[in-house]
Parts: structure tokens; sequence; C-alpha cells
């Protein structure tokens, strides 16, 4: 059980590796769907078979076909090669994720269950979903919002990154004036005969 562990947050991290590298937005949403059933194989290892469900039905299920409908609706499988549309998008992620980063090591040093380990693993031993959702609603209500705000923002950030601007036909845009050269004026039978003459 313990290689098996292991192995399935091995595949879990490459997952999450390719999620993050993949320049094609299909292939990044291929990474993180199997980065989402090696956590529900994580789950069950734990014999939290649950979790486990829940984890392959919602995530691995709606979540990822809602973010496929996205990146169809946006046409955004091609690769990405210009610029950020939105501007100094690499910063902020770079300083977000290390304040992100900082705040799980404090809280990894810093937390303190108010109740021991053995006596909640026996509150959810059975996995009931009364059991389980009484659980995520009181004890651990703010981590299940801050997770549904996360995944909000992540939504809204992939539709703000992959909008282009649509091509036009010939190839101007329509908000560039086109400069066309003067029509010369009409001449007149008369004065043609009279050039010519």
């Amino acid at each position: 059980m313990m290689l098996a562990f292991i192995l399935l947050g091995a595949l879990a991290l490459v997952g999450g590796v390719i999620t993050i590298a993949a320049r094609n937005a299909v292939h990044a949403s291929l990474g993180l769907v199997g980065t989402l059933l090696c956590v529900a194989g994580l789950f069950a290892t734990m014999s939290a078979s649950f979790l486990a469900a829940v984890q392959v039905i919602v995530y691995a299920g709606a979540i990822m076909v809602l973010f496929l409908f996205v990146i169809m609706l946006l046409n955004a499988n091609s690769p990405i090669t210009g610029a950020d549309p939105v501007p100094y998008v690499r910063e902020l992620a770079g300083i977000g994720g290390t304040v992100l980063a900082g705040a799980f090591v404090v809280l990894a040093f810093t937390f303190k269950d108010p109740r021991p380990l053995a006596e909640g693993v026996q509150g959810v031993r059975d996995g009931t979903a009364m059991v389980m959702g009484e659980t995520l609603l009181t004890r651990f209500l703010l981590p299940f919002e801050a997770v549904s705000i996360l995944l909000l923002v992540a939504i809204v950030g992939a539709v703000a990154l992959v909008q282009r601007p649509a091509a036009e036909p010939d190839g101007v845009p329509d908000t560039e004036e086109i400069l066309m050269p003067p029509t010369p004026a009409p001449v007149s039978r008369t004065a043609e005969r009279e050039v010519r003459a």
C-alpha cells in the first residue's frame, strides 16, 4: 500500500508539472486530469473511498468538462506564442506563488489540531456522506470555501489569459484607419481633346 501511495504521489507531481509547463491548453488540461485521478488514487490508498469517488466524479469529471468547454469556446487550443494579454501577469503570479508557499510553510509549522488525530479518524471511519458533509461544513468551512474561490479565480484567469483579438479577413484590424490614395477628379471630354491637341 505504501508503494502505491508513493507511485501515485510521484505521478500526481508529474501531472502537475505538465499542467504548468504545457504551452497548449488542451495538453495542460489533460495533465490536470491525470493529477486529479492520481489524487483520487491517493485517497483510495488511505481507505477514503467516498473522497476518491467524489474526486473522480466532481473534479476529474464535471470540473474538467467545464475547463474543456472554456478552452473550446475561446479557441485556446493553439500554442501561446505572443505576448501576455495581461500586463505583468508573470511577475504577479510569481509574487502570489511565493506568498502562498510561505503561508503554507507557516501553517504547517504552527497549526495545532484541537482534536487528537485518532479521534478525528474514528469519526470519519465509515466514510459516509453525512459525516463528511458535517465535517466539511463545520470544522473545515473556511478551507472548503477557499477552495471554491480558488477554482473561480482559476477559471476567470484562464478566460482572461486566453482571449485573443479576432483576426480580420483582410488582415487589417477594424480599429485602424485605412489610408487610401485620393481619387483623381473626373476629366471632361473637352479637356481630353485639348490635351491631345
